[in-house]
């Protein structure tokens, strides 16, 4: 019984340790775990914010990008307009381009002009033959052609028309309208250089939402690793901590069984004859044995001899099952 109350005590203080053991290391997974927790949600926010100054950043842009758009127009419509003040200098001069390199809106002026000639001659001219005013109706008709192509052009460049008769009015007007379109992409460069401004930082902003990002997802991949290695290790102590838990109960389970028996032999060997049916069997045979037995004071010769030479030592007739709880 030492023995194996040393042994349950050995058990005892290993299963004490492993406990303490297991809580700290619960403990501290339980530690890893929120720490990654908190990783996760702060990366999580980070790049959510990441996420909206991007999306702040894409809008600017294409804000941005419109209006560099609408500033090329306006540069074209003035370099398209200046090109027209210098063909119409030219003419007044006495010079004329013949070339491919003519403004839209010359080439635009003279057409209409050359319409209008042609026009005004079959209406007016009687002299001309069939096939003359054939030809001129053919020509009319590629010229208008023409026309109709170059409207959009000079419409999308608002470019203002000009009258070739009178030069010197509409370099005037020319030039007032250069100087408007040149005034109109100052002030959209101008302004897209505002809104470049205002995105400049935000990209600033974004890039640090971007390492501050991945250094929280570093962080977290790190805690929710320390984590699991804690889970394991406390799976294994958990393991360790049964199998203890185990061999202390069927201890416990073995000493019950040996109490148990203990017990059951002490009560076997108290009990009387009346008890136990063997020992009285056994009682009965060695009494029938032995002589006679006397029932209600008829005793044989020999016992009544007995008797008279010691009559002092007569003892009543002993009664089966009559002795429980006495002291003899």
């Amino acid at each position: 019984m030492d023995n194996g109350d040393g042994d349950a005590d050995d058990l005892r203080t290993r299963l004490h340790a492993m406990e303490s053991k297991l809580s700290r290391v619960r403990g501290q997974r339980d530690s890893h775990s929120d720490s990654a927790k908190r990783a996760a949600d702060q990366r999580n926010s980070a790049q959510n914010k990441r996420n909206e100054v991007q999306e702040t950043i894409t809008s600017s842009m294409d804000d941005q990008k419109k209006v560099r758009a609408q500033a090329k127009i306006h540069q074209a419509s003035r370099d398209e307009i200046q090109q027209s003040i210098r063909e119409i200098s030219s003419r007044k001069k006495g010079k004329r381009d013949h070339g491919s390199g003519k403004s839209v809106m010359i080439q635009l002026s003279e057409t209409v002009g050359e319409i209008e000639r042609i026009e005004d001659r079959i209406m007016t001219d009687g002299s001309l033959t069939l096939e003359k005013e054939n030809s001129l109706i053919k020509k009319l008709r590629s010229l208008i052609s023409r026309r109709d192509e170059l409207i959009p052009h000079v419409e999308h460049q608002r470019i203002v028309s000009i009258d070739l008769s009178n030069m010197d009015e509409s370099i005037q007007r020319l030039r007032a309208e250069a100087d408007n379109e040149h005034k109109l992409m100052l002030e959209q460069n101008s302004l897209a250089d505002e809104i470049w401004s205002a995105i400049k930082p935000l990209f600033e902003e974004r890039d640090f939402l971007r390492g501050e990002g991945d250094r929280l997802h570093a962080l977290f991949l790190e805690e929710r690793g320390k984590a699991d290695e804690a889970h394991k290790g406390m799976v294994e102590l958990l393991s360790k901590v049964n199998e203890i838990r185990g061999e202390i109960r069927s201890q416990h389970e073995e000493r019950e069984r040996l109490v148990k028996d203990h017990n059951k032999s002490v009560r076997q060997a108290l009990r009387g004859p009346d008890q136990n049916e063997e020992l009285a069997d056994s009682l009965t045979e060695k009494l029938l044995e032995s002589g006679s037995i006397t029932f209600g004071g008829i005793v044989s010769s020999g016992v009544d001899a007995d008797v008279k030479q010691k009559p002092k030592a007569k003892r009543a007739p002993r009664k089966l099952g009559t002795s429980r709880g006495r002291k003899r």
